[in-house]
């Protein structure tokens, strides 16, 4: 009899054994699980964002671009202004001159046909 219940006893302790095994081993089940539920969360959660940023900078490229673009040609335009204002002022200091420098050869071919004919020199 004491062989059974020895027996009864060993049963017992082993199925015991088992079960806290089993029961550790759906404790780190639900634990595995949970882990794995709330990194998909975090890689969702990342990846939104992520997402997200990369629009906005994207939004804000293209609003610099376009800012950059106007301002450039803007500036052109000034540029050509003011170029083509520089252009006509120095054409008509070049006439200018060039009128004046006609008029100063032809008075002093005048001179010189005087001279080369003998007339006086005006004074």
């Amino acid at each position: 009899m004491q062989t059974r219940k020895l027996e009864a006893v060993i049963l017992a302790s082993a199925l015991t054994i088992s079960m806290s095994g089993f029961a550790i081993a759906q404790d780190v089940a639900t634990d595995t699980k949970k882990a794995a539920d709330k990194t998909a969360d975090g890689t969702k959660t990342v990846a939104h964002k992520t997402a997200s940023g990369t629009k906005t900078a994207a939004d804000k490229t293209a609003d610099g671009t376009k800012t950059v673009a106007h301002k450039t040609a803007s500036g052109t335009k000034t540029a050509a202004d003011k170029t083509a204002d520089g252009t006509k002022t120095v054409g008509k200091d070049i006439g200018h001159g060039t009128k004046t420098a006609a008029t100063d050869t032809a008075h002093g071919t005048e001179k010189l046909g005087d001279k080369i004919a003998g007339k006086p020199t005006p004074q």
